[in-house]
């Protein structure tokens, strides 16, 4: 009688081995086995890590293999099972695999497809198109669209990590536990003796080099070293945390009434401020939608508020980008003054302070939260909801989506939450941090998460106007890599345009998205695609999910630490009102309106637990878990490895002796997905 040699491969993470009876069917095109036992309990089969092998005989031969059904029963108690792939070894000697990378859970079975990548076209038998259908509506029962908050992206309906479906949960919820992590974080920096000094100012600047942990020749010491300075302050809009805020300025707002006379001791080339912005020299940094955010009011002894500033920049003739002058409100008046580096050194500096808390608050809440949390997220659930694991967008989106549910939920669950960490220390808590995020939905676009396209929007995109621009340069480096990658996997299976606009799975994963998970009532300009038409549409889309969730992430996360950590350079709240005249402030003031010693060990826990990499963190361009197994995907996938290394190279070079050396672009620290 024909014999099938079935080999199965257990995951390697903690608790993926079971002790449960473990069955398995053959299906082919000329019939199945029968329900065949693999494993009896405690046989020590199916262990973490293990690869097991075993005969299944049958009557008849199978004919051409379709699928395996996998099936884990209960012995004594419910014990997941993580398995990582199926081998069959056919009586002709062929070998078929079968890729899971899932968790078996309950006593429910599990049916796979061999590792082909198929589009709907491809499937021709009843059994092919049935075990489609079946798969997604499964999956859109058990993937479900949710509103979180009114305005917000729509997010998947779980309220707490627990309630995931296996298959996105963390392999260890510790392992993302916030409130544990922040805590750690804590002590490990040896802060935690003030961290409950809640209303406890710090007695002057030199007094936060208590809780500053010093590392030798990092960012962090020479942003402490240099924080004060005008080029440090401007040098944060090309390479800093939030490099996403600077566009060139082509004429002055009615709302910013800057006149040549109040900055022309600051100009160098011997032109009026209106030359200089004709000439291009000139730059804006607007926080707008920051005005009338609601403060954290959570803490009824300690009153904090926020600003919405204005801030001109001045690219010089050394292409240095200086603060020329800074208004801490929307509407000009006598109680909003514009202030100016010629003014006193402590109006000058609080000025400075106040846009920096600014900026922190939009780089934590919209660059950060929205625009590669959030927004990965509405990608990843479409992506369970409408494509099946055999599709080949599915194997290739699925390493970028990974654990990105999971890190959601966990901060909806502690963080970002009513009474949540992110009320401890934030100006924005309490409610204004979800204000934000609504303001910034009526504004979001498709364009805008297409990173030369947002550059070119904001007027930067000349190296030669601005030539250290390294997030713009090494950002484009890795966009270009990823977008030649995804296109030479496209064109493995798209042999045309008409093939893309009749994949009905992939126009129902866009429009889920554009209709669902980001609806235009949510928008107020730029739809997102509904259809796509062209292999160049197609390869767009994937290319700026994968970039948003992987290097994006990147770039606005792992800086955290590096540029936050000072306080007094990112304070992540302010205690007394911006000022309204010029002339009254001190040191003394100054100090009483950054951060109290509580709120800044918070803070600081904070950006330190933000900046660290998972344990075991896949890299951009790793893909242990072989989806695909078809060699032009492999070949392609070590094109796009190499094409990294050279841009990982000439960043380390770029980088040899720089005091602040630019690097969260560099794809060997590019995590593959948002998972922090």
């Amino acid at each position: 009688m024909p014999s099938y040699t079935v080999t199965v491969a257990t995951g390697s993470q903690w608790f993926a081995g079971t002790d449960d009876y473990i069955y398995i069917t053959l299906v082919g095109t000329e019939g199945c086995s029968e329900r065949t036992l693999l494993d009896k309990p405690l046989y020590n089969d199916f262990e973490r890590g293990a690869v097991d092998s075993y005969d299944v005989t049958v009557v008849e031969n199978l004919g051409e293999m379709e699928l395996v059904k996998i099936e884990k029963n209960k012995y004594w108690v419910q014990d997941d099972w993580y398995c990582k792939y199926i081998t069959v070894k056919t009586p002709s000697g062929d070998y078929v695999e079968y890729p899971c990378f899932r968790w078996l859970v309950d006593n429910k079975e599990v049916v796979l497809r061999d590792g082909r990548a198929r589009l709907p076209k491809d499937d021709k038998t009843r059994l092919e198109k049935q075990h489609r259908r079946k798969e997604l509506e499964s999956r859109q029962k058990t993937y479900r669209w949710s509103e979180w908050q009114p305005g917000f992206p729509m997010s998947i309906d779980a309220n707490t990590h627990k309630e995931l479906p296996r298959d996105i949960q963390f392999d260890s919820e510790k392992g993302v536990d916030f409130v544990l992590n922040y805590s750690k974080a804590i002590e490990n920096l040896c802060v935690n003796q003030f961290m409950h000094m809640f209303q406890s100012s710090w007695n002057d600047f030199a007094d936060f080099e208590r809780i500053f942990v010093r590392i030798k020749n990092t960012i962090s010491e020479y942003v402490m070293q240099h924080w004060k300075e005008d080029f440090m302050f401007g040098y944060q809009y090309l390479n800093g945390c939030n490099p996403v805020m600077i566009q060139k300025c082509t004429k002055l707002p009615e709302k910013f009434p800057v006149t040549h006379n109040m900055v022309a001791d600051c100009l160098e080339r011997e032109m009026t401020l209106e030359e200089e912005i004709k000439a291009g020299n000139i730059y804006l940094a607007d926080y707008e939608l920051m005005e009338d955010i609601s403060p954290n009011s959570t803490d009824p002894c300690t009153l904090q508020y926020l600003a919405a500033p204005i801030c001109l920049l001045y690219n010089n003739s050394q292409s240095k980008i200086l603060p020329l002058a800074i208004q801490l409100g929307q509407t000009p008046g006598k109680d909003n003054p514009i202030f100016l580096p010629s003014d006193g050194q402590y109006d000058w500096m609080l000025a400075k302070i106040w846009v920096r808390s600014s900026d922190f608050h939009i780089h934590q809440t919209v660059t950060h939260l929205l625009r590669t949390h959030l927004v990965s997220e509405v990608f990843g659930v479409a992506m369970f909801r409408q494509l099946p694991a055999i599709h080949p967008a599915y194997k290739l989106l699925l390493p970028h989506i990974r654990f990105t549910i999971a890190i959601n939920t966990k901060a909806r669950e502690q963080l970002i939450c009513e009474f949540g960490i992110f009320d401890k220390a934030n100006g924005t808590g309490g409610g204004g941090h979800v204000e934000m995020i609504q303001k910034a939905m009526r504004s979001l676009t498709f364009r805008s998460l297409c990173f030369p396209d947002a550059i070119k929007a904001r007027g930067v995109d000349s190296p030669e106007d601005l030539p250290y621009y390294y997030y713009r340069d090494d950002g484009n480096r890795v966009w270009d890599a990823t977008k030649s990658f995804v296109w030479d996997v496209v064109c493995i299976y798209y042999d045309s345009d008409d093939t893309v606009q009749k994949d009905e799975e992939i126009q129902a994963f866009v429009k889920d998205v554009c209709s669902f998970g980001i609806p235009i009532g949510r928008r107020t300009i730029g739809p997102f695609p509904k259809s796509l038409k062209t292999r160049e549409d197609l390869t767009e889309y994937l290319t700026v999910i994968i970039f948003t969730a992987s290097a994006h992430h990147a770039a606005v996360n792992f800086g955290q630490y590096d540029w936050c950590s000072w306080i007094p350079n990112a304070p992540p709240t302010m205690r007394k009102p911006p000022p309204t005249q010029k002339g009254v402030v001190d040191v003394k003031f100054i100090i009483e309106s950054l951060p109290d010693r509580g709120r800044s060990c918070w803070h600081l826990g904070a950006v330190w637990a933000l900046s660290q990499f998972q344990e075991n963190e896949l890299f951009l361009g790793m893909y242990p878990d072989e989806h695909f197994i078809e060699k032009p995907v492999k070949e392609a996938m070590e094109s796009f490895r190499k094409r990294l290394a050279e841009v990982s190279s000439a960043i380390k070079i770029r980088n040899e002796g720089k005091k602040l050396p630019y690097y969260y672009f560099s794809p060997d620290r590019i995590p593959n997905s948002v998972a922090v």
